[in-house]
C-alpha cells in the first residue's frame, strides 16, 4: 500500500505503517479505514502501532 492511500490529515508512525503492511492485502483497505476512524474518534493525529493492533483485533486478523 502506498502512502498516497493514507488520509492526508493523519500521520502514521513508521512502526504503524510496517504493521499495516503485515495485514492481509484483501482486508488492508478495510483495516486502514477502521484505523483512521479509531484515530479520529480518539482525537489523535498520529496513528500508532497500538491503534493498528486495536483495529486488527476488531477485524479478527
Amino acid at each position: 500500500m502506498s502512502d498516497s492511500h493514507l488520509a492526508d490529515d493523519l500521520q502514521w508512525t513508521p512502526q504503524a505503517k510496517a504493521k499495516l503492511k503485515k495485514i492481509p492485502f484483501f482486508v488492508r483497505s478495510q483495516a486502514t479505514a477502521r484505523i483512521e476512524h479509531l484515530a479520529r474518534v480518539a482525537g489523535v493525529e498520529v496513528i500508532t502501532v497500538e491503534l493498528v493492533e486495536q483495529a486488527r483485533i476488531e477485524l479478527g486478523q
